[in-house]
């Protein structure tokens, strides 16, 4: 018999039991389905971290205190004092790699104008801070390098900071407010920014010259960090280590010594992040499978069952000189049907799960044709190995004791 005659014997055997094909095909569609929605929310997530840290910065490089005591007790960054000025000019001379620098002083505190008060948080930086941090500004100016040096009493709001402390609309530029008892003038106000890949509000903050924040606010000459640009992506990790030698030479950090600071760069962060985020990828696509080959043995025991039904059908058509391979290719057909066809249908709608799941996160939409073509190619294959047994055994089944089954 030839392979369109043995297709079309499939094709009308499986419309005979047509709500048993369609039961039997839910394994197969589930398990697909699950698979190939598992990869797109895969591949979304990582098109979506990528998005959300590439607005933190322009090739963003954080430098953060750290203790190095032998002991390994880590002490907080903001408590630490190994960050100077004497830093930032060493990093800003002499490595070739970076674009811009700037330093980092925070201090929590209440910012009031009028009869209003918002709990937030002052950074002080200098100029250079929008462009390392690829951040633009909505009103106003920002401070100038001359305002820096002379600790000038003026600041940035973030938009939540504005909503806050001033409603109906008012332009808070040109106004006074006050930073627990500092008094600073209002410049400029920053675009909006939303919320940080972890979760904060980069829009509940002002920003003044980092001079201004530890002289008049926190009094120390210690920075909680430094941020750094690198000239380019691809030049971020040799900016990275320019920024340990230099930091190493400027702290005398002897060989044998490690380092009491911290460099991580937006790649390094991008990098783990989409690690974890395929190793979980990963278990959910393992525990989809599963289903798979529960589906397996669903089509296993429906052939089973079918062989049983139709043994007076095989043995008729053995006994008018149909040979044991063209029974054996009959039923091992019907079975791949049965698991392609609920591929193909899985296949589908994992891709409606997946557009719905961009749609509901707000990530971009993302087809990922390797997850489909193994999902397909899994489900084929399980249709051969769970359907060949039961078409093997029907191939085996002897024409005159067929005939009599009852």
């Amino acid at each position: 018999m030839t392979i369109i005659d043995l297709l079309r014997l499939a094709f009308k055997a499986l419309q005979r039991n047509k709500l048993r094909a369609i039961l039997t095909m839910l394994g197969i569609v589930i398990g697909v389905a699950s698979v190939v929605a598992i990869g797109a929310a895969g591949q979304g997530a990582r098109y979506s971290i990528k998005a959300a840290l590439s607005g933190l910065g322009s090739n963003l490089i954080l430098v953060t205190p750290l203790s190095n005591d032998p002991g390994g007790t880590r002490i907080q960054s903001d408590i630490l004092q190994n960050l100077t000025i004497k830093d930032v000019l060493a990093i800003e001379d002499q490595a070739l790699y970076v674009k811009a620098v700037s330093p980092s002083s925070q201090s929590e505190g209440q910012a009031i104008h009028g009869a209003l008060n918002w709990p937030t948080t002052i950074e002080g930086v200098n100029e250079q801070y929008l462009a390392i941090r690829n951040r633009s500004l909505k009103d106003g100016v920002m401070f100038t390098e001359k305002e820096v040096r002379t600790y000038a009493k003026v600041c940035l709001l973030g938009q939540t900071v504005v909503k806050r402390l001033f409603p109906k609309n008012v332009n808070p530029v040109g106004k006074i407010i006050r930073f627990n008892k500092l008094p600073v003038q209002v410049i400029g106000t920053l675009a909006p920014k939303g919320q940080s890949a972890f979760g904060q509000d980069q829009d509940d903050i002002i920003i003044s010259p980092y001079t201004t924040v530890q002289k008049r606010v926190i009094a120390s000459v210690y920075f909680g960090g430094i941020y750094a640009s690198a000239k380019s992506e691809a030049l971020s990790d040799a900016a990275a280590d320019e920024i340990i030698n230099i930091l190493r030479r400027s702290h005398r950090l002897r060989v044998n010594e490690s380092n009491d600071f911290e460099v991580l760069t937006q790649m390094e962060i991008i990098r783990t992040l989409n690690t974890v985020s395929g190793m979980l990828t990963n278990l959910l696509s393992a525990i989809a499978a599963i289903s798979l080959l529960i589906g397996g043995v669903g089509i296993m025991n429906i052939m089973y069952v079918s062989v049983t039904e139709r043994t007076r059908e095989i043995g008729l058509r053995m006994s008018v000189g149909a040979r044991g391979a063209d029974i054996l290719n009959q039923f091992l057909i019907e079975a791949v049907l049965i698991s392609v066809t609920g591929g193909a249908a899985g296949i589908i709608l994992g891709e409606i799960l997946s557009l719905i799941m961009a749609k509901v996160l707000s990530w971009p939409p993302s087809v990922n044709i390797i997850s489909i073509l193994v999902a397909f190619t899994f489900c084929t294959m399980i249709g051969v190995f769970f359907g060949y047994y039961p078409a093997l055994k029907a191939s085996k089944l002897d024409p005159i004791e067929a005939l009599r089954y009852e």
